[in-house]
């Protein structure tokens, strides 16, 4: 028997007729308890992020509004363009907005239950592998990851994506038991469905999943190879169903692809939103080129002061865990679960930092929610059979360099932040050492001193992780560029408007926005979606954002710009229209704006210049 036992192990000794033994008595009130104190986390003053990230929510607005806008991901109910995703996320939204309305809550409340769904999720995974202590302990860590918190208290395409990729796990894990089809097929369904919400960056588990289940399946190696092709079909299917629908939809009767600049699907999901994102060639980016250079690469990315703070805080537990739990398992049969679901969950981690650590294109800090899962699962897992195997000094001395490893990172990261909470670093640092030290001769002490060990140890190791993630959920966050922590500053994107920033309208331009619009198909247009965004959340009016997100797209060209004026379709244009970056991509924003600026006359409506184009 190696070291580091699975759930298998404990199981045989269940009499034949019960299967598997029921759960000690704390393990429900337990998981209840896990389970509502992540929703009152994710859900505690939700409304103070407003409409989060505005983009997101004017395309869920105009989904409320129509049927076409919900099912392409339209900026607006005209459906003028999409949004730069595949739309899985924004049907959540809409569907939420058509049933309660268009306001804050309805817009981030699935969010918020899509976080307490992957906790349940990942606990049941890691439950069935190692143990219903070690899925507890998965779930804190997961419900207590900074950027979790950002992402699951937010609404960007992320937290729908990592329940998908969780679900998938799951179904993994499930498949392994008895070499099912079934479960791998549904594994494949749950990650094609995650490429609707965040395209090729849901594919990056499947190494992992596809590696687990060629090693460990119990079947032959011919079995394990179909299956496999089968769940590869499951997810080509569940992905492509809708690349497929939007590529032969005439493309007279759709939006324009928004982050495309050839009004194609395919485009955006392989190239800028697909390997653009790792070479750095994105086309119509703001700052994508062919050298690639958007912020530093290299192994130390993720702890580094931009994504730190999100995901790093276990991270070095993370690698201790997976290398410790391969090493003690090396001489387990093929088929054990224990092992395999360390090859699915560190496989996870290791090929999704790596690519975010390396990848050329457009990066954000919260991207780092997707190794959330895989860390917790990687701790927990690891975390619970050191213990139980503490008598081993290779397993205590192993869990001792964890934990002080989590104090010393815990201390560093708190060190950042200069000002918040003094103290709190080296307090943790100075406890976790402590522990480490106890730890190691853990298995030498009576039970009760051993048990107060073992929970002091938890809370030492969770302290640096929960407080920031407290304060994270503690801090309202808008605009594109969320960021995990206590630093509101970094955290609140509203002023200004331009690419990144949305900015609401004053009452004045509002009520103008409004006015005679349901004579116009769009009351108004401007450059770029985010400016868009908030002219139409404002106004509750249709709102063309000129040239998409970036203000980069050949949507619409000059001439049909004009023409849309020249039937009347368009009643204002707001902006000077030169809040257009990058270095590539189409002109045509630049050019409309020019067209207007010395066609018609300006006027200024609470500081907005405004163009009417009726006139």
């Amino acid at each position: 028997m190696t070291l580091l036992a699975s759930r298998d192990d404990a199981d045989r000794t269940a009499p034949p007729a019960r299967g598997r033994p029921a759960d000690p008595r704390w393990v429900r009130p337990s998981l209840a308890a896990l389970l509502l104190a992540t929703a009152v986390l994710y859900l505690w003053n939700l409304g103070e992020s407003g409409w989060a990230n505005a983009f997101y929510s004017a395309a869920a607005q105009a989904g409320s509004l129509s049927w076409k806008a919900l099912f392409f991901g339209s900026s607006d109910a005209a459906n003028a363009i999409t949004v730069d995703k595949t739309p899985a996320a924004l049907w959540v939204m809409g569907l939420s907005a058509r049933l309660f309305g268009v306001n804050a809550w309805s817009v981030l409340v699935p969010q918020a239950l899509m976080g307490v769904g992957s906790v349940a999720l990942l606990y049941a995974a890691v439950r069935r592998t190692s143990g219903p202590a070690a899925g507890l302990l998965a779930g804190t860590v997961l419900a207590l990851t900074p950027a979790a918190a950002l992402m699951f208290r937010f609404n960007n395409p992320d937290a729908l994506l990592v329940l998908l990729l969780t679900a998938g796990a799951y179904c993994v894990v499930r498949a392994l038991e008895k070499a099912s089809p079934r479960w791998l097929a549904l594994a494949g369904v749950a990650v094609g469905f995650g490429f609707l919400a965040k395209m090729l960056q849901a594919f990056l588990v499947l190494p992992a999943f596809g590696l687990a289940y060629l090693i460990a399946a119990p079947t032959s190696p011919g079995k394990r190879l179909l299956h496999l092709f089968g769940a590869l079909a499951a997810t080509l299917a569940s992905a492509g169903w809708y690349l497929a629908v939007v590529a032969v939809w005439p493309a007279a009767d759709r939006p324009y692809i928004g982050g495309s600049q050839e009004n194609s699907l395919w485009e955006l999901a392989f190239g800028y939103n697909g390997l653009g994102r790792i070479t750095g060639n994105e086309v119509g980016s703001v700052g994508g080129n062919p050298n690639g250079g958007w912020g530093g690469t290299g192994w130390d990315r993720l702890f580094g002061d931009e994504m730190a703070g999100g995901i790093a805080w276990l991270l070095p537990a993370a690698a201790v865990a997976l290398a410790a739990g391969l090493w003690f398992t090396r001489r387990a049969p093929r088929t054990d679960r224990g092992r395999a679901a360390l090859i699915v969950w560190g496989g996870w981690f290791l090929v999704t930092a790596v690519v975010f650590s390396y990848m050329g294109g457009i990066i954000h800090a919260y991207y780092t929610i997707a190794l959330a899962p895989a860390i917790a699962a990687l701790v927990g897992i690891a975390g619970t059979q050191l213990w139980r195997a503490r008598g081993n000094p290779a397993a205590a001395g192993t869990m001792s360099a964890g934990i002080g490893m989590t104090a010393l990172t815990a201390y560093l990261l708190v060190s950042r932040q200069s000002g918040w909470l003094p103290g709190l670093g080296i307090a943790i640092l100075v406890a976790g050492l402590l522990c480490a030290f106890l730890v190691f001769f853990a298995a030498r002490l009576p039970d009760v001193a051993r048990r107060l060990v073992a929970a002091s140890t938890l809370v030492t190791i969770l302290s640096g992780t929960g407080v920031y993630t407290v304060a994270t959920a503690a801090t309202p966050h808008s605009g594109a560029l969320p960021s995990a922590g206590p630093d509101t500053g970094r955290g609140m994107r509203m002023g200004g408007g331009g690419l990144l920033g949305t900015s609401l309208p004053g009452d004045d331009l509002a009520a103008l926005i409004r006015q005679d619009s349901a004579n116009y198909t769009w009351a108004a247009a401007t450059v770029g979606s985010n400016n868009a965004a908030g002219y139409q959340l404002g106004s509750g009016a249709p709102v063309m954002a000129v040239g998409g997100f970036n203000g980069t797209d050949p949507a619409p060209t000059l001439e049909q710009f004009q023409e849309y004026v020249r039937k009347g379709q368009i009643h204002y244009f707001l902006g000077e229209g030169m809040m257009m970056r990058g270095e590539t991509g189409s002109d045509a924003a630049e050019r409309i704006a020019a067209w207007i600026a010395e066609t018609y006359t300006p006027t200024t409506v609470d500081g907005v210049t405004v163009y009417d184009l009726s006139r």
